[in-house]
């Protein structure tokens, strides 16, 4: 099942001005337009002495501009007219001089005149900075940021890292997928500003031995997918992640552990803070009652050593009883193999929380896509099959209407 694009329709205005990290605004430029966006390149003077119009025109499929006498535009004034067929303008990479413009509302070249005349309600300002890490700490820097954000930009990273000159620090420009992600979250409805959000995902791993260990096929991609969709909706996030290997989503607190217990440490103390615990997680039910220091060796019998488990925490139970005040409003996922409202009822019961989403786990582990039943206390409702961040998405927007606020 292929994702939808998500950005379908959207009409982008990609900003360059001058520095080495041009280069990734190519690749962005594709993203965007796998993503389904329409994208209009504009380029300052100092952005061209790194990457030709003609490449962007090219990864496009539209003329670029790069000035403000531009007399292709019918009116011409592309200042205008760019600005007002843009759902939003992203300026990527964005120099240290670049944002120093934007922070004193000069308007003298063509693309820092479309940023000051957008009409700002309909058309955000997403801004990614790109510079020596020196040029970015440094004060001047700093107060003009802070400027443009006050002024209702979106400033997109730095990343921390190698720079072309050699040296190490903030101040990278983000990858090109990062900042699509980033384009994406812009437009999504923010059900939860304002609140804060705590999420298990991943499978946990209960070690019998140094090298060996119990564990499931959960590949966390539908837990990272909550915390990413939350995240865009406006919460603050928390995810711990038991052991899998995926990207952190933008603006998330991440807390990684292995095992149930080392989960159930870690939720402990962040659920009283949070207003939402979402139970993704694939806890492992038990674990090996001892752990050998040493790796268990076969010893020719062709018999297995005898295995005592014991059982692990019910976290998302544990989270549920706590008191009033301290508990948070809780979802659990029920992955199931057969009966799946039946065994979603009795856990919806058992842990005593007010919704379930179940799903069954052979057909969505390690999978992109999924379906998802929602299941509480008056009946249930499936998610028809899609891909799992736009299941998350619209998951986040049930719990956002069903989970009362703190402030209520």
């Amino acid at each position: 099942m292929s994702p939808t694009p998500a950005l379908r329709g959207k009409h982008i205005v990609l900003g360059l001005s001058g520095g080495i990290a041009c280069y990734k605004a190519a690749e962005l430029a594709r993203a965007l337009g796998r993503a389904g966006a329409s994208v209009q390149v504009v380029m300052t003077e100092a952005a061209e002495r790194f990457i030709t119009p003609m490449t962007m025109q090219a990864l496009t499929g539209r003329p670029v501009f790069t000035s403000t006498w531009d007399a292709r535009e019918a009116s011409a004034m592309p200042h205008i007219a760019l600005g007002r067929e843009a759902d939003a303008v992203v300026v990527a990479p964005a120099s240290a001089d670049f944002i120093a413009r934007l922070a004193q509302g000069r308007a003298d070249e063509l693309l820092s005149l479309l940023c000051l005349a957008r009409p700002a309600a309909a058309c955000p300002l997403l801004v990614a900075p790109a510079m020596n890490r020196e040029m970015w700490a440094h004060p001047a820097t700093q107060r003009n940021v802070a400027q443009i954000i006050a002024d209702g930009a979106v400033v997109l990273g730095p990343a921390a890292g190698d720079q072309a000159c050699g040296e190490v620090g903030e101040g990278r420009m983000l990858e090109a997928q990062e900042l699509c992600d980033a384009v994406e979250a812009a437009f999504q409805p923010k059900w939860l500003a304002g609140r804060s959000l705590l999420v298990t995902a991943g499978p946990t791993y209960e070690a019998i031995d140094p090298v060996r260990g119990i564990t499931n096929r959960s590949s966390g991609k539908m837990g990272f997918a909550v915390a990413r969709a939350a995240a865009e909706a406006g919460a603050r996030v928390t995810l711990v992640a038991g052991p899998v290997h995926l990207a952190t989503p933008q603006g998330v607190r991440r807390i990684d552990v292995r095992s149930a217990e080392q989960m159930l440490a870690a939720v402990l103390p962040e659920a009283p803070q949070h207003e939402i615990f979402v139970a993704t997680a694939a806890v492992a039910d038990w674990r090996p009652a001892r752990h050998t220091e040493h790796k268990v060796k076969k010893d020719g019998s062709g018999r297995a050593p005898a295995l005592e488990l014991t059982e692990n925490p019910d976290i998302l139970a544990t989270v549920a009883r706590l008191p009033m005040g301290q508990r948070p409003w809780c979802v659990g996922f029920a992955a199931e193999s057969q009966d799946l409202v039946r065994h979603a009822r009795d856990k919806l019961v058992r842990k005593g929380v007010p919704l379930i989403v179940a799903n069954l786990g052979p057909a969505t582990f390690d999978r992109d896509d999924n379906v998802l039943v929602l299941v509480d206390a008056q009946g249930e409702r499936e998610l028809p099959g899609a891909d799992k961040l736009t299941l998350a998405r619209l998951l986040v927007q049930e719990i956002a209407a069903r989970a009362p606020s703190a402030a209520a």
